[in-house]
């Protein structure tokens, strides 16, 4: 009687900690994953191409030696191996802070990201462009892009827990987030490495990714507190 007593209670408050999610984050969610599904369409019937084609020209002709250095460098702290190592630094550093949720959650968020964008370029095999001789080696498929994906959802979630503990400065540190995200998938096209939609569609499929992380980790912290 009294474990099935403790099992009601259990259940209920998860139910409670899950209806109170965030609704906006939740509709945001829903949004990017519409988002994604309507250019994988566009993508498999090769209608995005006049699209992604007239805007990879367009910042072909914004070229610099100056900004081959700066694309260059901001494209590399979006490499998924280098966003791998940051998170195997900053996990370890959590862990030694007993902070152990936000160190799995990290670690969920970083293989997920890594292994989803792995999965989605072998399923949809998309040719990456080839307008201009590239000033950079790049293998695997185009879409989406990875750089784009694991970018949103490890700076995501590293924005999201400094965001938690420096709420003064939540702002500032969103706004640089962003920022910095948004550069690393413009230094891809730049580059000429990725059409425009493998960008969006992997800012997409991420920032799903990345709420479904958050959500989770914020349950587990009120179901701690509770």
């Amino acid at each position: 009687m009294g474990k099935l007593y403790l099992k009601q209670i259990v259940r209920s408050r998860l139910l409670s900690l899950l209806l109170k999610v965030r609704i906006g984050g939740l509709l945001l969610a829903a949004f990017a994953l519409w988002v994604f599904a309507q250019i994988a369409e566009e993508v498999l019937e090769a209608e995005s191409y006049a699209f992604d084609t007239s805007i990879l020209l367009t910042i072909r002709s914004w070229h610099s030696p100056l900004l081959d250095i700066a694309m260059l460098g901001i494209t590399f702290i979006g490499d998924p191996l280098v966003l791998s190592i940051i998170c195997l630094i900053l996990g370890a550093w959590l862990l030694q802070r007993q902070q152990k949720s936000e160190a799995t959650t990290l670690a969920i968020a970083a293989t997920g990201a890594i292994g989803l964008n792995i999965l989605l370029k072998q399923l949809f095999s998309r040719d990456r462009p080839a307008l201009w001789d590239r000033i950079v080696d790049v293998g695997q498929y185009s879409f989406p892009s990875g750089h784009a994906m694991v970018s949103m959802v490890i700076y995501g979630f590293i924005g999201y827990i400094l965001a938690t503990r420096y709420r003064r400065q939540q702002v500032g540190i969103i706004s640089l987030t962003t920022l910095l995200i948004t550069a690393i998938g413009f230094s891809r096209l730049y580059l000429g490495v990725h059409w425009p939609t493998d960008i969006i569609a992997g800012y997409a499929a991420g920032l799903v990714w990345l709420i479904a992380c958050i959500s989770s980790s914020r349950i587990w912290h009120r179901y701690r507190a509770k």
